[in-house]
């Protein structure tokens, strides 16, 4: 197992994070807000980079965080929130009944058939794609998701990812030519870290550099092991091209 493998792995534990009745029960016992890995205002200049505030977001796995929440304030019209957990959802829809702009659905991100195809310009996903890896059958969990986002996402409309998984784990999920997206990928290093969490670049950012392929260059180095990769994927306008 090479190091970047260990790192993905290390990351799971023995719970079926694909289970609703797992998160069900966990959202039960922590009635509070929790934002996984990041939050907005670290996010923020990518978001606003890549996410134009007209656009109709759907985020997946949105939980109890608050990030909706803070990008409507930032001014951001129309937030589609979907979870799993029942329990969750109905929680934030009472939080936020007042808040127009945020809508909240139960729904499992391996089948969003409930939206048409091209229903929205952007998709936001922090740690979603994470907790299916780590639950059982990933492998077909992790394609059964990317493929709804792929179907969901508009022509030129953007799937952003923000992952804990390397970049030589995630990216032959995300790089397969069937979803026909461009993909960019930045780092944010953990809070307090100096400088950039890879050699090769001073910025977070600024874009990892990859071959047309998706390939990471060869010297591909983590100084900060405890970062977090953000994924730009962007459908190409042109379906058949």
């Amino acid at each position: 197992m090479n190091n970047s493998m260990f790192r993905d792995v290390s990351s799971c534990n023995t719970y079926n994070y694909g289970d609703s009745l797992y998160w069900d029960a966990r959202y039960i016992q922590e009635a509070g807000s929790f934002d996984w890995y990041q939050r907005y205002s670290a996010l923020r200049p990518f978001v606003r980079k890549f996410v134009p505030t007209s656009s109709r977001i759907l985020m997946v796995g949105c939980g109890n965080a608050v990030m909706s929440e803070d990008m409507v304030k930032d001014e951001y019209e129309e937030i589609m929130n979907i979870d799993i957990s029942t329990v969750a959802i109905d929680m934030m829809r009472r939080k936020h009944a007042h808040i127009p702009q945020l809508k909240y659905m139960q729904m499992d991100v391996r089948d969003m058939s409930v939206f048409p195809d091209d229903s929205f310009g952007s998709v936001i996903d922090k740690g979603t794609l994470d907790s299916l890896m780590c639950g059982t059958g990933a492998s077909i969990s992790a394609s059964q998701m990317l493929g709804e986002v792929s179907r969901l996402l508009k022509p030129g409309g953007v799937y952003m990812l923000i992952t804990y998984g390397d970049p030589n784990v995630r990216m032959p999920y995300l790089s397969r030519s069937v979803y026909n997206w461009k993909i960019e990928l930045y780092i944010i290093p953990r809070p307090g870290f100096e400088g950039s969490a890879v050699a090769s670049i001073k910025s977070s950012l600024e874009p990892i550099p990859m071959s047309e392929n998706g390939d990471l260059p060869s010297d591909f180095a983590l100084k900060d092991p405890d970062c977090h990769f953000i994924y730009i994927c962007r459908k190409n306008p042109l379906k058949d091209e």
